[in-house]
């Protein structure tokens, strides 16, 4: 077993601490090329990353970088660099610690790039940057290990699969590298671990006690849910109860704008002034360390927050967590949950607040799968080629580079194991020209080759690929700052498509306070208080979270039960009116419910598949339907059933639901639409062939689309091979339109098709009629309308 060296021994009994038996393993196991930690949250997995890298910098003699940690978020970056600043320090060890991230000046990043600390803490995007230096090997030469922090939040994105070529890259430039994965909610460790390691060499997967259960349960409220809507309001008085209860209380939201509401409204509610912040991502960095500091400081009984604060952060004094809104996702519920009584053993406090009636049963399935360790995840598909252009130009701007060489670096990393040499060699192609139908312009002649090495055949374009280095594609985000005899202080950001619709003088809602708008100023919203007023909602699109596989199949056997004595009695009420009226949907079955509402012919497939899917099927039925003549005027989808509205009834469902025509439809109306289009805009700036920032410019959102809708159709017409065509599908096809689930549930269904002919709208279907995001159809059912509308007012006219 290996001991702990004197000043850190010291540093634990000064303390009345003993290591905890899984940093004991860390330890002892430090010197394999990759290790990965599942840990409770709590249960010093940051420390137990770091001990290897403290014990071998005690004796003072390593110079220059010795460990390097990655962490999703530039908050955790920061927060991981004052925790651990102060054991060092107390420990007496002749370290630097330092973190280097999109927040950090450019006077330190030189510095750092000349004197690397012995720790330093970024983000991926960050490391990506650093890499593409030509001095990248002087800076990594004596890099021992590299820690990288929520690996399971890496894992599920691009950024992960960037990350992991960073690291092959390291691996080479540092021979003998060793890394450390460090995760607290893991639904499948081989899978994390084969990522993480390099391949093809193993990775040990250590586990730690999994500590007691969290103390979860569903906050009972005076006022039900409503039938629908997502904002939780109506709990806002039990919700401010548990914050007065207890000393620090988080209270997380699904989306930002949900957040906004519900702060706002906590706050007019909150007559004892009791001491409360917000925190996401779209506010300024100014207000978000504020409320960091105020959070560390103890100066706050609760924080209303997004997934910006759902990773890692260490704070002590929260001992309770409140979820408003269906979690969607188990791995995250547990993950937030995780943020309460952040002490090793120390079971964590979390109440759910479902914001209408069907997330009762969703809140419920979450509980349940909570309770029995289920946490969900989909499988890792290969690493996306997008990501693997980007790499490529990045490696062309630190040097000339041997394509063997490069390939053999690539495949070395986890997501790119299986890549063959014939597809590395066609994102090198595309690198290199553009590809086919834009080898003729000279904006896409990046690379050359001479005497066997690839180099960029400008080196000044380095400075516009460094400048567009990352994988993150949000939304385009325009400043909002205060007016200038205010101050202008920055206050956040919203979104571009958002800040179009304002006029001067409307109001909308950022940071919990009421702004209004004075104009537009150096590319920043310019804003003055409007206390008092009723504000436009700032629309932030966050992440637009798809009910999990797992919740759904939850959800769905908790609906075979003869009896729910574990759900509130107004839900099992409603359950037990729908199995009276209609049948409650099954796990091997597709109920299917027509029924006439509002003056038209309805139809509600209950396909339990996720909100993406359900959308995706709603245009897709109404597609055929049009093809049928059967003449669909509009649908909406929810993460349980999609309904669709027209002029016809429809009498025999069953042949919509036809995998080959559904398949054939789909590909039909992905050729070219919007959702295409948007997936190819964000896969052409990951893979670098259009670029959103410009030396002292930067491209506006629209701009970029209106770039990329003209490369899109451009390539459709001529070169309909191209490889980012490739890319744009296998996207669309796995992420936006969730086809994939489709399939699954006409599989679970087995071609049995519950149809049911109703008089009157049936208890699930009821809900549907109240939710936003309706979606017309543009058809032969809209131009019926407009005659007929034309008949009658040439009749009232006397020309009929």
């Amino acid at each position: 077993m290996q001991p702990l060296p004197a000043p850190i021994s010291d540093w634990f009994a000064s303390r009345g601490w003993q290591i905890h038996p899984h940093q004991q393993a860390l330890l002892d196991r430090a010197g394999n090329p990759a290790l990965l930690l599942v840990a409770p949250t709590g249960g010093g997995k940051t420390l137990a990353g770091f001990l290897p890298t403290l014990v071998e910098l005690t004796g003072g003699t390593q110079a220059g970088l010795h460990t390097l940690y990655i962490s999703p978020l530039k908050a955790l970056a920061a927060d991981i660099r004052r925790n651990l600043t102060v054991p060092a320090t107390e420990m007496g060890l002749p370290i630097r610690i330092e973190d280097r991230t999109g927040d950090t000046s450019q006077a330190r990043r030189r510095r750092q790039r000349a004197d690397p600390p012995h720790i330093l803490l970024t983000t991926p995007e960050s490391l990506a940057l650093l890499l593409s230096y030509q001095d990248a090997p002087r800076i990594f030469a004596g890099l021992s290990r590299v820690i990288v922090d929520e690996v399971h939040a890496l894992a599920e994105s691009k950024r992960g699969d960037q990350l992991m070529l960073c690291l092959a890259r390291l691996s080479r430039l540092a021979p003998g590298l060793r890394r450390v994965g460090l995760s607290a909610t893991v639904e499948d460790p081989d899978a994390i671990a084969r990522f993480l390691a390099r391949h093809p060499d193993p990775c040990a997967i250590i586990r730690a006690d999994p500590g007691p259960d969290p103390d979860i349960a569903m906050l009972e409220t005076d006022t039900p849910p409503p039938w629908a809507g997502g904002g939780g309001r109506y709990a806002i008085p039990e919700v401010l109860a548990e914050i007065r209860r207890h000393r620090t209380t988080l209270v997380f939201h699904n989306t930002r704008a949900q957040a906004e509401l519900f702060f706002r409204d906590l706050w007019m509610a909150n007559e004892e002034g009791l001491p409360i912040g917000i925190h996401h991502g779209s506010l300024a960095r100014e207000a978000r360390v504020k409320v960091e500091a105020a959070m560390v400081a103890g100066e706050l009984r609760a924080v209303v927050c997004t997934g910006s604060l759902d990773l890692g952060i260490d704070w002590g004094d929260v001992d309770l967590v409140i979820q408003v809104g269906a979690p969607k996702n188990v791995k995250r519920l547990v993950q937030r949950i995780g943020r309460a009584n952040h002490r090793y053993n120390a079971p964590s406090k979390a109440l759910l607040v479902p914001a209408n009636r069907w997330e009762v049963v969703e809140c419920e399935a979450a509980l349940q799968a909570v309770k029995a360790h289920d946490l969900d995840g989909d499988p890792r598909g290969p690493g996306p080629r997008d990501v693997l252009c980007q790499h490529i130009l990045i490696a062309a701007c630190s040097g000339p580079f041997d394509a063997g060489d490069l390939y053999s670096e690539v495949t070395s990393a986890g997501p790119y194991a299986a890549l063959t040499r014939a597809g590395f060699d066609a994102c090198l192609e595309f690198c290199a020209t553009g590809g086919y139908a834009l080898k003729a312009y000279d904006r896409w002649q990046r690379l050359m080759r001479r005497d066997g090495l690839w180099s960029l055949r400008d080196p000044r374009a380095s400075r516009d690929i460094r400048m567009n280095i990352g994988t993150i594609t949000d939304t385009e985000m325009v400043k909002v700052r205060w007016q200038n005899r205010l101050g202008g202080q920055p206050l956040g950001e919203v979104e571009e498509a958002f800040a179009a619709t304002l006029t001067p003088g409307e109001t909308f809602l950022i940071g919990g306070q009421v702004v209004r708008y004075v104009g537009l100023r150096e590319m920043a919203l310019e804003v003055a208080p409007a206390p008092g007023r009723e504000p436009k909602i700032a629309v932030y699109s966050g992440t637009k979270f798809s009910t999990s596989t797992q919740l759904c199949d939850r959800i769905l056997a908790m609906l075979g039960q003869e009896s729910w004595p574990d759900l509130p009695a107004s839900t099992a009420e409603w359950l037990a009116l729908q199995r009276e009226v209609s049948r409650l949907p099954a796990p091997d079955r597709l109920l299917v419910e027509t029924f006439p509402a509002e003056g038209r012919p309805h139809l509600c497939a209950y396909g339990f598949a996720g909100k993406a899917a359900q959308q995706t099927l709603g245009l897709l039925l109404t597609k055929r339907m049009e093809e049928e003549g059967l003449n669909p005027l509009g649908f909406v989808a929810t993460d349980y059933a999609t309904l669709i509205w027209g002029l016809d009834a429809v009498p025999d469902p069953a042949p919509l639901f036809d995998r080959a025509a559904l398949r054939e439809g789909l590909e039909g109306w992905l050729a070219g639409n919007a959702v295409m289009k948007r997936t190819f805009r964000n896969v052409a700036l990951v893979a670098g062939l259009i670029a959103r920032n410009h030396p002292g410019a930067r491209k506006s959102g629209r701009q970029a689309t209106f770039s990329s809708d003209i490369l899109y159709d451009t390539l459709r017409r001529y070169d309909p091979g191209h490889l980012l065509l490739e890319v744009t599908r296998e996207e669309a096809m796995r992420g936006l339109v969730s086809f994939g689930r489709i399939e699954a549930m006409l599989d679970r269904a087995g071609g049995r098709i519950d149809l049911l002919a109703l008089p009157r709208v049936t208890p699930f279907a009821a809900p549907l009629f109240l939710e936003h995001g309706r979606v017309p159809v543009e058809g032969a059912a809209r131009e019926r309308l407009m005659d007929a509308a034309a008949e009658r007012l040439m009749a009232e006219a006397g020309l009929g």
